[in-house]
C-alpha cells in the first residue's frame, strides 16, 4: 500500500500499472526460464490460452487500474482494508455461481466482516471526523470484486502451473495496457515514477505470489502459512504510519481488525462442520 503512493506521487494510475505488469511479467518469465518450465507451454489448450486472455484483462489490467485509483483518491489505509474484503465477496459470488446458498454459519463471519468495512467507509467521518472520497470507496469495492471475480474465473486453470499461469495473465494484461496507450496520453519520464514502478511490479505483484507458492510447497502445514497472510494488512498499517507519515485512524484499526476476524471465523468454523 504505502508503495503505491509513493508511485502516485510520481506517476498517474496509468503509467504507475503499465510499467509495473510488465516489470513482473519479466520476473515471471525469468523464473520460468531459471525452472525450464517453457515447454509446458506447448502443452496449453486454445481454451486455456483463451482463458489467460481474459484473466490477463480482469488482472493486471483492470483491476489495478480501479486499485490504483482508488488509491489515488483515499488514504492508503482506507482503501487496504477495504480491498481485503474480497475473501467475502469470493464466497458470495461462489454460491450465486455454483447455486448453493451460504451456510448459516458463515453469515455471522461474513457479517463481521462486513461491520469492519462500514466502519472504515462509513465510520471514519462520522467518528474521526475525515472526509473520504466517495467515488474512491466505491472504486476499492470494485477492486474487491474484480480480485474475487479473477480467483473464480482461475480456477478453470487448475492443471496449469502456477508460475506459468501467472505469466500469461501478465502477458496479456501488459499487451492490453500497451494497446491503451495509443488512446491513452503517457509520459514516463520521470526517474522516480519508473524506480517506484518497478519496485511496485517486483515486490508488490511478482515476488510475493512466487513466495507464497514456494511456501506452500514446502510446508507440512498449509493452513497455517494461509493465515500467516492476514498479518499483512496489519504490517502495512505500521509501513503506511513510518514510511507516509499518515495518521492511522482507531476505525482503521478496528474495522481492519473485524475484517480479518471475520474471515478467520468463517475459516475456524468451516474446519468445525468439515471435522463433525
Amino acid at each position: 500500500a504505502s508503495a503505491f503512493k509513493i508511485g502516485l506521487r510520481h506517476y498517474g494510475y496509468f503509467e504507475l500499472i503499465l510499467v509495473s505488469a510488465v516489470t513482473a511479467m519479466l520476473i515471471f518469465a525469468g523464473v520460468i526460464t531459471i525452472q525450464k518450465k517453457w515447454p509446458l507451454l506447448r502443452r496449453l489448450t486454445l481454451k486455456e490460452t483463451g482463458s489467460y486472455a481474459f484473466t490477463g484483462l480482469l488482472n493486471p489490467a483492470i483491476y489495478y487500474l480501479i486499485l490504483f485509483k482508488s488509491y489515488d483518491l483515499l488514504p492508503a489505509q482506507i482503501a487496504q482494508p477495504i480491498n481485503y474484503f474480497w475473501p467475502i465477496l469470493l464466497a458470495l459470488l461462489l454460491a450465486v455461481i455454483e447455486k448453493k446458498p451460504v451456510p448459516l454459519f458463515k453469515f455471522i463471519g461474513m457479517t463481521i466482516s462486513f461491520g469492519g468495512v462500514v466502519l472504515i467507509s462509513v465510520g471514519t467521518e462520522g467518528i474521526a471526523g475525515v472526509e473520504l472520497s466517495k467515488p474512491g470507496v466505491l472504486l476499492a469495492f470494485f477492486s474487491a470484486f474484480l480480485w474475487a471475480s479473477f480467483w473464480i474465473v482461475n480456477r478453470r486453470n487448475k492443471n496449469v502451473d502456477g508460475i506459468l499461469g501467472l505469466f500469461l495473465s501478465f502477458m496479456f494484461g501488459s499487451v492490453y495496457l500497451s494497446l491503451a496507450t495509443l488512446f491513452v496520453p503517457v509520459s514516463l519520464g520521470s526517474l522516480q515514477g519508473f524506480l517506484s514502478a518497478v519496485y511496485v511490479g517486483l515486490f508488490e505483484m511478482a515476488v510475493p505470489f512466487i513466495f507464497f507458492g514456494l511456501a506452500l510447497q514446502k510446508t507440512t502445514n498449509p493452513a497455517l502459512t494461509n493465515q500467516l497472510c492476514y498479518l499483512s494488512p496489519f504490517i502495512s498499517l505500521f509501513l503506511i504510519h513510518a514510511v507516509l507519515g499518515e495518521t492511522i485512524y482507531f476505525t482503521t484499526y478496528m474495522g481492519l481488525f473485524l475484517i480479518v476476524f471475520g474471515i478467520l471465523l468463517n475459516e475456524y468454523l468451516n474446519k468445525r462442520r468439515v471435522a463433525v
